[in-house]
């Protein structure tokens, strides 16, 4: 353990190797392939354990120019260590998980190979001690993210929704290259301690455009309102992938970077303010799309969306380590679920909740497993959510009564959704045309480890909170009774909702079945983003490039050549091989030259 902590590199350095090995040697690893790919994770794991009471740093000189250098540097703190074990520990388990789960897919050896990269590129960015580093793990994230959810490229629908995450996470991603570039021309440096150190000396409206520019960069990455539509479409990537970057790693990217950036944040209440709404916006409406949802898969998407909005809601009245917690705790309760419905459509071969039913009685350790994820979800004790989301609102309850009330909401409908969920896929009649059977022990085993971890977790505050340099703050019991009663109100009333098989809401009357199936639909909202921004933005694209690229550039360009080629033809035209004509020419031509000399000299 000692050597790992003054070695951090290697959780970068080692799965980049497993990741071109996997690459190259892909025909010769076979079924060996996810065991050689467990060595990044396990790595992390090392070095995180290592680090919880700090690690080493450094820095590399990567580009200069003249006496302007920029550095690539790495420092682990218990930030840095926190977020570590939690990539390590969820990837591990995907990567056991996917062993059944993939088995089979021609596309099994590069799977482990682009998971392998993604768990280097995460654990560079929170390694990282400047903003070079961290965008660079940033922006690698994002193209695995792009690479993993059209894994299956040649069905339309996945490669249609790599596209749209990749393009919608860019916004944000320009928007935090600006931040960037005002944090440079202020400080002249990206090296964090140096930029947060010297926050008290920048002017109030550099801090807060940088804030603010930052924030847009987590909005993206983290799928907050408004550019939380290419979440819920990136579902179409492999399941153990939702379980690995869209519910414990990658979307929580956007909370630890304003958790490492936190003193920006702390001098501007603007920004604190705008992270607040977002999340608080995010966390109510995402809820409330959860619930009708038909697809297993999509119902985790929004609780993922609507989670996220309550770490960013933390993070909005200045509880940041509060938000960590529910990060660590979120990681494992949504990976359970996510790999438990995983399993559910390795065992049923649908995803659909209307084709499920009574799964508990062939899946038996997945269901448990749903259930002990789903009461976390909740917030039920004991379990691992119940501490830290009634953290999360009871802090923004104290800071700002207005959100707390719309988390609270939010609570109920969490309760809700899950419970109907739960109702629709493990209990009632089977639905099913298909037999059912439990997943092999591969995929069972880590549902085991994260079903343990939703359950203790939750006594980890205060080593989390430790860690992080901050203070464990005590739970509020009477919020937290409030907000378990509320949760499990909501559960009852999702639960008498998909009574018999979900058939009462097709009887729903037409006022109501109509906003029900707008409410599924997002609100419309995505094909509100369609028509008011990216057609628009295509329309002016083809534009641009019909009447600029194609008929001025390339109009001026190829004319140039036809002009060209069509001179040369009219003087091959005086290449006779007439000695007279030639001497002619040359007259000619000595008599033009002296022209144009007399008249440049005189």
């Amino acid at each position: 353990m000692s050597v790992l902590r003054t070695l951090p590199l290697v959780v970068v350095f080692v799965p980049v190797v497993v990741a071109c090995l996997l690459a190259v040697g892909g025909r010769f690893v076979g079924r060996a392939a996810p065991w050689i790919a467990l060595a990044g994770p396990l790595f992390a794991i090392g070095v995180g354990t290592a680090s919880l009471d700090g690690g080493a740093s450094g820095a590399v000189r990567w580009l200069g120019v003249g006496e302007t250098a920029v550095r690539l540097g790495y420092h682990v703190d218990g930030l840095a260590a926190i977020m570590l074990l939690v990539v390590g520990v969820v990837s591990v388990c995907v990567i056991v998980f996917s062993i059944g789960y993939m088995r089979g897919d021609r596309g099994y050896v590069r799977y482990f190979a682009l998971i392998s990269l993604f768990t280097a590129a995460m654990a560079g960015l929170v390694i990282a001690s400047d903003l070079v580093g961290l965008f660079l793990g940033w922006e690698l994230v994002g193209a695995c993210s792009f690479l993993l959810i059209g894994f299956w490229y040649e069905r339309p629908e996945a490669a249609e929704a790599a596209r749209k995450a990749f393009m919608v996470t860019r916004v944000g991603d320009a928007a935090m290259l600006v931040g960037m570039a005002v944090l440079w021309r202020a400080t002249g440096t990206l090296e964090l301690d140096a930029i947060l150190g010297g926050v008290g000396a920048l002017a109030p409206s550099v801090v807060t455009v940088a804030a603010v520019c930052l924030l847009l960069g987590a909005v993206g990455k983290s799928a907050q309102f408004p550019l939380h539509i290419w979440l819920p479409d990136a579902m179409e990537g492999p399941t153990p992938v939702s379980a690995l970057i869209h519910a414990a790693t990658m979307v929580a990217a956007g909370v630890f970077l304003v958790a490492r950036t936190w003193p920006l944040f702390e001098a501007s209440p603007e920004a604190r303010l705008i992270a607040l709404v977002l999340g608080t916006v995010t966390a109510l409406g995402a809820a409330t799309i959860a619930l009708p949802q038909t697809d297993i898969k999509k119902v985790l998407a929004y609780s993922t969306i609507s989670q996220l909005g309550f770490m960013f809601a933390a993070l909005g009245v200045g509880a940041w380590p509060v938000a960590l917690f529910h990060l660590v705790t979120h990681a494992a309760f949504k990976a359970l679920l996510f790999l438990s419905s995983g399993s559910v459509i390795h065992g049923s071969g649908t995803q659909d909740l209307r084709e499920m039913g009574d799964l508990r009685s062939k899946m038996p350790i997945t269901a448990t497993a749903w259930i002990i994820g789903g009461l976390a979800l909740a917030g039920i004790p004991p379990t691992a959510g119940f501490f830290s989301k009634d953290e999360v609102v009871a802090s923004v309850l104290q800071a700002a009564p207005w959100a707390g009330v719309a988390l609270l909401a939010a609570s109920v409908l969490t309760g809700a959704y899950v419970a109907r969920a739960t109702r629709l896929a493990f209990f009632g009649t089977a639905r099913g045309a298909k037999e059912v059977h439990e997943s092999q022990w591969t995929m069972t085993l880590p549902l085991l480890v994260l079903a343990v971890a939703a359950l203790s977790l939750g006594l980890a505050g205060p080593m989390i909170a430790r860690a992080l340099g901050a203070e464990s703050e005590a739970l509020s019991l009477g919020i937290a009774a409030v907000a378990v009663g509320l949760a499990a109100a909501g559960a009852i009333g999702g639960w008498l909702l998909a009574a018999d098989g979900g058939r009462r809401e097709q009887a729903l009357p037409p006022a109501f079945a109509r906003m029900w199936g707008m409410v599924r639909n997002g609100y419309g909202f995505d094909t509100l983003a369609t028509n008011v921004a990216v057609r628009p933005i295509a329309k002016l694209a083809r534009f641009i490039d019909e009447a600029v690229d194609r008929a001025a550039i390339d109009g001026f360009v190829e004319g140039l050549a036809v002009a060209v080629r069509r001179a040369g033809a009219l003087l091959a035209g005086t290449m006779n091989g007439d000695g007279q004509s030639y001497t002619a020419l040359l007259a000619v031509g000595v008599i033009v030259l002296l022209a144009v000399t007399v008249w440049l000299v005189r």
